[in-house]
C-alpha cells in the first residue's frame, strides 16, 4: 500500500477519514484500499478512466457557471468512494431524522398556532423578516400535517472526530438522484469490493419516497398520479431532475404543464386533462404561484396554493419550507429540541450567532477571525466569507456591512473540516470533504437514506464544497453489520390499480418536444445526405460530377441548407467555403451543426425519455463540430458520422421505445418531416431544365437513400420514369413518397382511437393525386409538361404536409383546438 499512499498526507489539526492518529489505515476502510493495491497505480487509473466515460456516455451534468468568464462545470466523481462504519452511521442515520421530525414540528408552528414565537424561543424578526416565509401559507395544513416530505443536510467532522449539522435543506432538497447516479456507476466500477464491504443499498429509500408520497396524496379513491415538477432544461441540476423522474416513474413536467381548475390541479397530455393528486416539486415556493407568491413567475402553475389550501393535492415539501434554511435558526434549535420533542438535539449545530441581536454582533465583530459570515436568508445568494481571509480594507468593509444590516448576516464558528482522499492520477490526495444525507418522511418519522451526496473541494486549499465552484462529488458506501438484502426499485407482486397506474400519461410538452425530435432527426439525416453527395462532387475533380454541381448548390439552396447560392462564376475556393460553412457554422441556420443543435436541444426537453444509448450518439454529436472543419475532407467525414447518429437514433426509436403514445409523435415527427423533403426535394429536380434534370437523378436517389435498390432493381443508369416512379409512387419504398402518406395515415388512425380526438385527415387528398396522375406521360419525347404537372402535386403535398403538423400542433400539444377533456 505504500505506493497508494506515498504521496498522501495528513495535516495536523484536521480529521482524517483514510488514517488513524498513528497513520494506519482506518478498520473500514482496509478492504478497499487492500484492492485498489492489488490493482496497482495502473489499475486504479484505468477505473477512474471508467468512472469519466460513464459520466459522459450518461451525458451526467450540472449546468452552472461558477463565474461569468468561466465555462460550465462538468459533473465530476472522484472515483474512489468514502466508507463509513456500521456504528457510526446508526448514530447519523439516527440525528438526521430526529433533526427532520423537529424541523416539520417547527414548520407547523410557524404556519400554525405559533407557539414558539409566543414564547420566545424564536425571534419573530428572524421568521417574519424572511422573504422565504410566506404569509399566503399560514394556516395551510398539508396532508398528514406533513410539511418536509423530503429533506437533507450538510454535515462535516471536526478535528475532534465529531459530527456537526452545516445547513439544512428544506425546501427542495438536491442531490439524492446524483447520489443514485454515483453509487450506480461506481458498484460497476469497483464489483469485487462493493459486494466485500456489504454496502447498503439505496432502492429502499427511494421506495419509502414512493410509498410516502402515494399513501399522503389526496386521492378520493382514484389512482394517484404524482409528478416531478422542474423549472426546466435551463436549471442547474436538470439531469437529477429527469434522472429521478424515469427512476422513481413519475412524469417530469413544467408549470406549464399543469393547469388548475376548481381548486384542483391537471396534468395536460396528449389525451386530455389528468388530475394530479401529488407534485415532487424541484423549484423555488415563491416560484410556484404567480398568482399568490411571486407574480413574474414564468415557471408556476397559476392557482397551484389554492389548490393545496383546499387539500386537493400534496406538494412536497410544503410551500413556504424554505424559510428553515437560515443557518440564524441554529443558535436557538437546542431550546426548540427540548421544547417539541422533549430530548436534546442529538447532532449538534455549528456554533451560530444571528447578528440581528446586538449581543450577537458584537461577538461576530470582536471574534471574526474565528468566524463565517453568511447571508442569514437563503434568498440572499451571497458567498459565506471566512474571517481568517480578510485583511486590511475587506475586513473593514464586511464589518461595516455587518453593522448596516445586522440582521441580514449570521456568524458561525470555523471548523476545520476532516480531509479524505481522492484519486489524483498518479496516487491519493487529500482533500476537504463534507456530507449532504437524505430523509424521507414515514408513517412512523424519518426514514434516512444509508448514504450520502459526498462532496470535495476542488483543490488542496479550498474550503467552501460547493459544486457550482468546481467540487467533486464522492459516493457514499455505508458498511452493514452483516450480509446485505440487494433489493429492487420495483413491487414484489403487482395488484389491479398498478395496472390502472400504468398507463401512459405523456405531457402535451413532452409529446410536442418528441414529435420535433422526430423532425430534427430526420431533417438533419436529410441534410446529411444531401451534402454529402454535394461535397463528394467537390473532392473527385471528375468532369461529369462537376458538371452536376451547380444543380446541387441550387437544391441545398431552395432546400434552405445554403445560406446564400454561390455566383456561376465562383471559384473552387468560394463554392467550398460555402458548402463547409453549411456543414459546420452552428450559427447558421439550416446548416448540418445548426440542425443537430436543435436536435440535442429538443432530446433535452425530454430527457427522462431518452435511454442511455440514446444518449451516446446525442453526447457524440453534440461535440461532433467543436473542432474547427477546414477541408472538404474533414466535413466529409463530420457529414458521416453524423448520419451514423442520426441512423443510430432511428434504430433505437425503432427497437428500443414502447409504442405509446410519445413514440407516436416521434415517429409522425419523422414521417411528415420525410415527406415534406421528399416532396420539396424531387419538385426541385423536376424544375431544372432537361439536362438538368437528367444530371440530376443520380444524386438525387443518393440524397433519398435510394441509389442501391434503383440499381439492384434495373441495373442501368438512372432514367427519369423508373426514377420517379421509385420515390414517388413505389409504396414498397420506405423513402417513397407514396409510402410516408400511407405509414402518416396508419399512425395518424392509432393516435386518433388511442387518445380520442376526432380524426384528423389531411392525406386523402394527396393519396388521390398521386393516385390519378397518369405516368404514362413520361413515356412521351417531350417531358416538360409531365414534369411540371407532377412539380406542381408535389409542391402541393409539401404545403398540405406544413399545414398537417399545424393542425397536430393546435390539437394535441396547444390544445387550441376543441375536445379537450378531463378524465
Amino acid at each position: 500500500m505504500s505506493t497508494l499512499l506515498s504521496t498522501y498526507s495528513s495535516p495536523a489539526g484536521r480529521h482524517d477519514e483514510l488514517l488513524d492518529a498513528s497513520g494506519n489505515v482506518r478498520l473500514q476502510w482496509r478492504p478497499l484500499v487492500a484492492r485498489l493495491d492489488a490493482l496497482g497505480l495502473d489499475g486504479v487509473s484505468a477505473r477512474a478512466q471508467l468512472v469519466s466515460d460513464s459520466i459522459f456516455a450518461d451525458g451526467i451534468s450540472y449546468n452552472v457557471h461558477a463565474e461569468d468568464h468561466e465555462a460550465p462545470h462538468a459533473w465530476e466523481l472522484d472515483p474512489l468512494p468514502l466508507v463509513i462504519a456500521p456504528d457510526e452511521w446508526k448514530y447519523l442515520a439516527s440525528a438526521v431524522a430526529q433533526r427532520a421530525s423537529v424541523l416539520n414540528a417547527m414548520l407547523g408552528d410557524l404556519y400554525g398556532p405559533q407557539h414558539l414565537l409566543a414564547e420566545g424561543l424564536l425571534p419573530s424578526a428572524l421568521v417574519f423578516g424572511q422573504p422565504s416565509f410566506k404569509w399566503p401559507c399560514v394556516g395551510i395544513r398539508p396532508p398528514g400535517d406533513v410539511f418536509l416530505n423530503t429533506y437533507a443536510v450538510d454535515v462535516a467532522r471536526g478535528p475532534d472526530g465529531k459530527w456537526w449539522a452545516i445547513a439544512d435543506h428544506t425546501q427542495s432538497p438536491a442531490g439524492a438522484g446524483y447520489s443514485l447516479q454515483n453509487r450506480i456507476i461506481l458498484s460497476k466500477t469497483f464489483p469485487d469490493a462493493f459486494r466485500q464491504l456489504q454496502v447498503h443499498p439505496l432502492a429502499d429509500f427511494f421506495r419509502t419516497l414512493l410509498d410516502g408520497f402515494s399513501r399522503l396524496a389526496p386521492t378520493d379513491g382514484e389512482p394517484p398520479l404524482i409528478v416531478l415538477l422542474t423549472p426546466g432544461p435551463g436549471y442547474e441540476s436538470y439531469f437529477e431532475h429527469a434522472f429521478l423522474a424515469r427512476y422513481l416513474g413519475y412524469p417530469l413536467v413544467e408549470g406549464r404543464d399543469l393547469t388548475v381548475r376548481d381548486n384542483t390541479v391537471y396534468l395536460k397530455t396528449l389525451r386530455g386533462l389528468r388530475r394530479v393528486h401529488g407534485i415532487f416539486r424541484r423549484l423555488q415556493s415563491d416560484l410556484c404561484d404567480p398568482l399568490e407568491l411571486r407574480a413574474d413567475s414564468a415557471v408556476g402553475v397559476p392557482g397551484l396554493l389554492a389548490a393545496a389550501r383546499a387539500g386537493r393535492v400534496l406538494i412536497s415539501n410544503a410551500l413556504g419550507s424554505g424559510v428553515l434554511e437560515s443557518g440564524a435558526i441554529f443558535g436557538f434549535l437546542p431550546g426548540i429540541t427540548e421544547r417539541l420533542l422533549g430530548k436534546p438535539l442529538a447532532m449538534p449545530s455549528v456554533a451560530s450567532w444571528w447578528c440581528g441581536e446586538a449581543a450577537a454582533l458584537d461577538h461576530a465583530i470582536e471574534h471574526l477571525n474565528d468566524l463565517v459570515i453568511k447571508p442569514a436568508y437563503s434568498d440572499m445568494g451571497q458567498p459565506a466569507v471566512f474571517g481568517h481571509n480578510l485583511k486590511g480594507t475587506e475586513r473593514d468593509e464586511m464589518i461595516a456591512k455587518l453593522r448596516a444590516q445586522p440582521h441580514a448576516y449570521v456568524a458561525q464558528e470555523w471548523i476545520p473540516m476532516s480531509q479524505a482522499p481522492i484519486w489524483g492520477g498518479d496516487g491519493l490526495q487529500a482533500r476537504t470533504v463534507g456530507l449532504r444525507l437524505f430523509a424521507v418522511a414515514t408513517g412512523n418519522g424519518y426514514t434516512v437514506m444509508p448514504g450520502a451526496l459526498g462532496r470535495v473541494a476542488a483543490s488542496p486549499h479550498q474550503e467552501v464544497l460547493s459544486m457550482p465552484r468546481g467540487g467533486i462529488s464522492k459516493d457514499v458506501w455505508v458498511r452493514a453489520s452483516g450480509p446485505v438484502r440487494r433489493v429492487s426499485l420495483l413491487k414484489r407482486r403487482l395488484g389491479v390499480i398498478d395496472l390502472v397506474c400504468g398507463g401512459s400519461d405523456v405531457p402535451s410538452r413532452v409529446g410536442d418536444n418528441l414529435f420535433w425530435l422526430g423532425r430534427y432527426t430526420e431533417r438533419s439525416e436529410a441534410t446529411a445526405r444531401l451534402l454529402r453527395a454535394t461535397l463528394s462532387r467537390l473532392s473527385t475533380g471528375d468532369n461529369d460530377d462537376e458538371s452536376c454541381l451547380p444543380d446541387l448548390l441550387a437544391a441545398c439552396h431552395h432546400m434552405d441548407i445554403l445560406a446564400q447560392a454561390p455566383e456561376p462564376d465562383a471559384t473552387d475556393d468560394a463554392i467550398e467555403k460555402v458548402v463547409i460553412a453549411a456543414v459546420c457554422d452552428p450559427l447558421q441556420i439550416g446548416s448540418l451543426a445548426n440542425m443537430s443543435q436543435q436536435l440535442v436541444y429538443s432530446a433535452g426537453q425530454v430527457r427522462e425519455r431518452m435511454s442511455s444509448d440514446n444518449w451516446h450518439a446525442l453526447n457524440r454529436m453534440s461535440r461532433l463540430f467543436e473542432q474547427p472543419v477546414q477541408s472538404v475532407g474533414q466535413a466529409l467525414a463530420a457529414v458521416d458520422r453524423t448520419m451514423l447518429d442520426c441512423i443510430s437514433l432511428a434504430g433505437f426509436a425503432l427497437d428500443d421505445m414502447t409504442r405509446d403514445e410519445g413514440w407516436r409523435f416521434l415517429i409522425l415527427g419523422r414521417r411528415i418531416e420525410r415527406l415534406y423533403r421528399l416532396a420539396a426535394l424531387i419538385d426541385v429536380a423536376l424544375s431544372f431544365e432537361d439536362d438538368a434534370r437528367e444530371r440530376s437523378l443520380e444524386w438525387l436517389l443518393e440524397a433519398t437513400n435510394a441509389i442501391v435498390t434503383y440499381r439492384a432493381r434495373y441495373r442501368r443508369s438512372p432514367e427519369v420514369l423508373p426514377v420517379l416512379h421509385l420515390l414517388i409512387f413505389d409504396d414498397t419504398n420506405p423513402h417513397a413518397v407514396i409510402f410516408q402518406i400511407n405509414q402518416l395515415d396508419v399512425e395518424l388512425d392509432r393516435i386518433s382511437r388511442d387518445v380520442g380526438h376526432a380524426r384528423v385527415d389531411a392525406l386523402s387528398v394527396m393519396r388521390a393525386a398521386l393516385h390519378q396522375f397518369d405516368l404514362t406521360r413520361f413515356e412521351a419525347e417531350d417531358t416538360r409538361d409531365a414534369c411540371q404537372a407532377l412539380a406542381a402535386v408535389l409542391a402541393k403535398i409539401a404545403d398540405d404536409t406544413s399545414d398537417l403538423s399545424e393542425n397536430l400542433h393546435e390539437r394535441y400539444f396547444t390544445h387550441t383546438a376543441p375536445d379537450v377533456r378531463k378524465h
